[in-house]
């Protein structure tokens, strides 16, 4: 199975996920949503959702193969 690698970026700063996952290239959409979710659940306790983050997914050999912003990973529903 492929191992892929979850980069969390914004426009100056990057993390960089050095050990990567193995899963099947059908997976790494689900994955990046989950993850750009998890990280969002885990500020907006303090009361603010950064939306300019992005998960950059890149396969072995570097090539960015799935990418998704935050703000793709949430819906914003106004109040009524």
């Amino acid at each position: 199975m492929p191992q892929h690698f979850m980069h969390l970026q914004d426009s100056s700063d990057e993390i960089l996920d050095p050990n990567g996952i193995e899963m099947p290239a059908d997976a790494l959409a689900a994955a990046a949503l989950m993850s750009a979710r998890d990280c969002i659940a885990g500020v907006v306790k303090d009361g603010r959702i950064y939306l300019h983050y992005r998960i950059d997914v890149l396969d072995e050999s570097g090539t960015l193969v799935h990418g998704l912003v935050f703000s793709d990973a949430v819906e914003l529903v106004p109040p009524r």
